[in-house]
């Protein structure tokens, strides 16, 4: 082992120096590896020792940590020893390595020992020089995924519009036609206005979907099945509906915050029972049309 001494210079065994828990540590194996050992005789003298080694200076890997570190055997070049194991491996921090030296009492282990000290020390004064580079680098990445967090968000609210832009739906879509009407009413940040001479309750379920506080308008004519005490209900939960009666329109429209409006090719309550269409109307000057109709 003396001879290999000269030859395993600090550059390689800070190689087999690891960050976990936020601790600088060594793998049992790579211990015994430098100390021209067994694993198994360096835990035996551990666990007889136990009460020397709290959990500052050894600890027991858990296997998720373990196989994180298996990713990265690949650039030791000093200790094979990884592969079979029964149980989760140890490891060492520096103040253990110091107390295992000590329990070895040999000039071995106490050589071995200052080379392995040199190595840690080294580790520790390159991570504190370059911390600042290390803490941007870290919240570089937290930007990055940040970034691409809200690109998916933009990506999915575009197709999500693209989606609600022009759909046509045929007999029996009726769970289809139904959410997306609720898309539809969810985009709402502070007023909804329905246009549909045939409603009946089956538009306060999609209205309960409404985002809060969003103020809820219905047009209908007096055909419509609809009681007052069904919305004295939706009230008390879902403020606020209003519903007033009208012979003004024909066809059926949503208007969201007086920006969007949709034209519906069927009443809201007969929605996917027969083939129809969902239309946007992009041109504010109808929107405007519409709203000076209401008037």
């Amino acid at each position: 082992m003396e001879n290999n001494l000269g030859v395993i210079k600090n550059e390689e065994i800070k190689n087999l120096i690891y960050t976990i828990r936020g601790k600088q540590v060594m793998l049992d194996s790579d211990v015994a590896m430098l100390y021209n050992c067994e694993t198994k005789y360096v835990n035996r003298i551990v666990k007889r020792n136990i009460e020397r080694f709290p959990e500052e200076f050894c600890f027991q890997l858990h296997d998720n940590e373990f196989q994180n570190l298996r990713c990265q055997f690949v650039t030791s070049s000093l200790s094979s020893n990884y592969g079979g194991r029964r149980y989760m491996p140890y490891v060492f921090t520096e103040q253990g390595i110091a107390m295992l030296s000590a329990l070895l009492k040999s000039d071995i282990a106490i050589k071995v020992s200052i080379n392995i000290m040199k190595a840690f020390i080294e580790m520790r004064r390159f991570i504190q020089s370059n911390g600042q580079i290390f803490e941007r680098l870290t919240k570089m990445e937290y930007k990055l995924l940040e970034y691409d967090k809200k690109f998916d968000e933009v990506f999915n609210q575009l197709q999500k519009e693209e989606y609600i832009k022009q759909r046509i739906f045929f007999q029996g879509q009726i769970y289809d036609a139904y959410s997306l009407i609720i898309d539809i009413v969810r985009k709402a940040k502070n007023k909804i206005l329905i246009i549909d001479n045939y409603i009946d309750d089956s538009i306060l379920k999609m209205l309960s979907k409404k985002n809060k506080n969003v103020e809820s308008i219905i047009l209908t004519s007096e055909k419509s099945n609809i009681s007052n005490l069904d919305i004295q209900k939706f009230n008390t939960e879902y403020p606020s509906l209003k519903v007033s009666k009208t012979n003004k329109f024909h066809d059926r429209f949503i208007i969201i915050d007086n920006k969007e409006m949709y034209h519906l090719g069927a009443s809201i309550k007969d929605l996917g029972k027969k083939c129809f269409g969902i239309n946007q109307i992009e041109d504010r000057e109808y929107i405007d049309k519409i709203s000076n109709v209401i008037k």
